[in-house]
């Protein structure tokens, strides 16, 4: 082993200052792709939210400028200037050049915080091209400038000040965010007006400044989280009139609730952490779900209103709930660096116990409420288990019987990673596509006519729907609790319909399906959209396929006055090799992927075009018709 390679303490790499950072970026914000780009903007936000936690601010303002830069503006303390004893640096350069340092780890500056845990603006500041701070502290302003996480200036004294807080400027290390490069000022907004909700009282402002047509909204809500339900809630129709609303302080735990009931069969619980998403939920929603359960099944059984002796399970108490959880904790345990679930055990019991009682009191004192509430729940309880039969049902009976296995023309591979699926409006699409597919990876199934709207069915007719099964069966993934994305069949699920109204309302329609039922699968980016052209335009050999009416004009005047237009109505029209060329084939098809940036905008959008109410639905597709063309991705 003479000839092993040299391994000593000379091997050793010790990262100085910020350098672990700029080393392993997705160690400290997860990824370097756009959900990074936007979290340097939320690292910083969140140190002025804690300011104003404390009682030290009331005013945010966020800008986007020229050239990709983030300015955050506040009116707090503005961050110390003072020598710090161990540093012997200004604190204000201690905090921005050292990991771990700040003042949420004393547990008097501030009683609850969100960010990294104190590494969040040192994380920002190591991560960008340049990074500027500006103090207003003791009657003066400070200066001092920053590149890649490395001191670049001295603190410097810049005249006098008349009011306290902090200004940050930043611009993102373009070596660092290959990937995407551009803030995305909806996804902004959105977060502002949430962190709105979450903190009443505190006025967050959001200001585009990139174009020649400054982009702009303020937000401050003084109900808090009960406007935050009633903008939730939207036009649904509310079986609970009145809200259920709680807030209270145990062992300094703050513990804010909310519970709405609507006609709809969708669960959507939003829960929050110091502000702080917690998608994948954590102890506080567990806390919540036992409490619910428990409470109304006590409810029911005291009152008499189940006849049966049967109880509710936490699937059937959570129909048709919109419910916010937030919670303030001086000491939060997030699982995974990123923040996505909460992990402090006693707070489950807390909250169980803050839910139970105030939730009781609510019954009690509602009880025409409580007894809509109930039915409901019974309802719910009698789908679920229609559907359970219904899907026992399904697993005993032999797919040749169900008409899936005469449906579908499946691939040859068992590779799920390049194997596609297309779904097909109608048969005579169908059978062009099975014709014209490469067989070895594209699986074609047509659906007939109209796919049922399931925003507007419970389960145990979705499971009777012959469509919807097909969808189940040929993708493989299971349905409900069974539900397991690893067993799906397919990476490229393709709804492939006519380029017409019809066409698109059946894509909406399987969209809506996907969204509720196999939602993994949207989250992962398995579901596409086809984009089949409108116009054939042809010269003797000499033809091309256009996709969008706004092309239709240059692509004429290229042929001179001498040509052929065909006006493709629908997919059926096709013969199987103009479907592959213009549809199928991967080196000329054009694919849209369908992507969730947020499933709560995305929960409110389907409730609306997929509802009841008729005059939203006409409002939202007149506001956003200018936004409707397509986008190759």
């Amino acid at each position: 082993m003479s000839d092993q390679k040299k391994y000593d303490a000379s091997n050793i790499q010790i990262l100085e200052g910020l350098d672990p950072v700029r080393k392993r970026p997705g160690m400290y914000i997860g990824t370097t792709g756009s959900d990074g780009l936007h979290h340097l903007v939320w690292e910083i936000v969140d140190n002025s939210i804690d300011e104003a936690l404390g009682g030290y601010a009331d005013e945010i303002t966020l800008e986007i400028l020229k050239g990709e830069v983030i300015r955050v503006t506040d009116n707090g303390r503005g961050i110390p200037v003072d020598i710090h004893p161990h540093t012997q640096k200004p604190a204000v350069e201690t905090i921005l050049t050292t990991l771990h340092a700040g003042g949420k780890f004393d547990g008097e500056s501030y009683k609850v915080s969100g960010g990294l845990h104190g590494v969040g603006a040192s994380v920002v500041n190591a991560l960008s091209e340049w990074f500027t701070v500006n103090v207003h502290r003791n009657n003066k302003n400070y200066f001092q400038k920053y590149a890649r996480g490395v001191t670049q200036t001295e603190l410097e004294e810049r005249g006098s000040s008349e009011h306290t807080g902090t200004i940050i400027e930043f611009k993102f290390d373009p070596t660092i965010f290959i990937e995407t490069q551009v803030y995305d000022y909806e996804r902004l907004r959105h977060r502002i007006q949430q962190l709105a909700f979450l903190n009443r009282g505190i006025k967050i402002s959001i200001k585009d400044l990139r174009g020649e047509e400054t982009h702009e909204a303020t937000y401050h809500y003084e109900g808090g989280l009960i406007e935050y339900a009633e903008f939730l809630n939207g036009n649904k129709q509310k079986i609970n009139k009145q809200l259920f609303y709680v807030e209270k302080l145990v062992d300094d735990i703050n513990v804010e609730i909310t519970i709405q009931y609507n006609d709809s069969y969708n669960a959507n619980i939003y829960s929050f952490a110091n502000n702080i998403p917690t998608r994948e939920g954590g102890m506080h929603e567990d806390g919540f779900k036992m409490a619910l359960t428990r409470v109304l099944n006590n409810y029911a059984k005291v009152n008499k209103i189940t006849k049966d002796e049967e109880g509710f399970i936490g699937e059937d108490t959570r129909e048709g709930l919109i419910s916010i959880i937030s919670i303030k904790h001086p000491d939060p345990q997030f699982e995974g660096q990123t923040k996505t679930k909460l992990g402090n055990t006693e707070v489950r019991q807390i909250v169980s116990q803050v839910v139970g009682e105030s939730l009781d009191r609510f019954l009690l004192e509602n009880p025409g409420d409580a007894k809509l509430i109930i039915e409901k729940l019974v309802l719910a309880k009698r789908s679920r288990i229609a559907a359970r039969k219904a899907r026992e049902a399904t697993r005993k009976t032999p797919l040749d019987s169900l008409g899936f296995a005469s449906k579908l023309a499946d691939c040859r591979t068992k590779n799920a990673e390049i194997a596609e699926l297309y779904i097909v409006e109608g048969d005579s699409a169908g059978g062009s596509a099975k014709q014209g597919r490469e067989s070895e990876y594209q699986a074609i199934l047509p659906l007939r006519g109209k796919v049922l709207n399931v925003e507007k069915a419970r389960q145990d007719k979705i499971l009777g729907n012959q469509e919807i099964l097909s969808l189940f069966q040929a993708i493989g993934a299971g349905i409900g609790d069974e539900l397991d994305v690893t067993k799906a069949r397919y990476h490229k699920i393709v709804i492939m319909t006519d380029a017409d109204v019809d066409g698109a309302h059946i894509r909406t329609l399987l969209l809506t399906f996907f969204y509720r039922h196999l939602r993994p699968l949207v989250e992962l980016g398995y579901i596409y959209f086809a984009q089949p052209p409108l116009y054939k335009i042809s010269s003797g050999k000499r033809f091309e396929y256009v996709y969008t009416d706004e092309e239709l004009p240059a692509v004429i005047e290229s042929f001179g006055e001498r040509y052929q237009m065909q006006r493709y109505k629908g997919l059926g029209e096709m013969n199987p090799e103009q479907l592959w060329d213009t549809t199928m084939n991967p080196e000329t098809r054009t694919l849209l992927r369908v992507s969730l940036k947020d499933a709560m905008d995305a929960d409110q959008v389907f409730s609306m075009l997929m509802g009841e109410e008729v005059e939203p639905r006409k409002d939202f597709i007149q506001e956003n018709a200018e936004y409707a063309n397509d986008i190759d991705i």
